[in-house]
């Protein structure tokens, strides 16, 4: 059995690039979400207005998978020159407290 990943993915967008960067996350996120192993692929805008991506994996073969795959590659091309700094991601094992439902993603 496989253990899955959480992930988070950060993007700062630069001075008046928010909705540039939002507009080319959409299409990377409707094709990920056909992607074996995603459970999770999902934005969120922080009051910072930065970019909060949350993403759920099978495992962590799939995330890499998915690291390698098109559509990353594609949204990396489309946010070329609109991000005030680097994507910060970081990797994260679920440690489940509580109900099934609600203490784990």
């Amino acid at each position: 059995m496989t253990n899955p990943v959480v992930v988070t993915a950060v993007f700062t967008p630069a001075p008046g690039q928010f909705d540039a960067v939002h507009e080319a996350l959409l299409p990377a996120i409707a094709a990920v979400h056909e992607e074996p192993g995603c459970e999770l692929y999902a934005i969120h805008r922080a009051p910072d207005d930065t970019i909060v991506m949350i993403e759920k994996w099978e495992s962590a073969e799939l995330l890499d998978s998915h690291g390698e795959g098109p559509a990353v590659a594609a949204l990396n091309a489309s946010l070329a020159g609109r991000l005030a700094r680097p994507v910060e991601v970081t990797r994260l094992i679920p440690l489940p407290a509580g109900t099934d439902l609600q203490g784990v993603l």
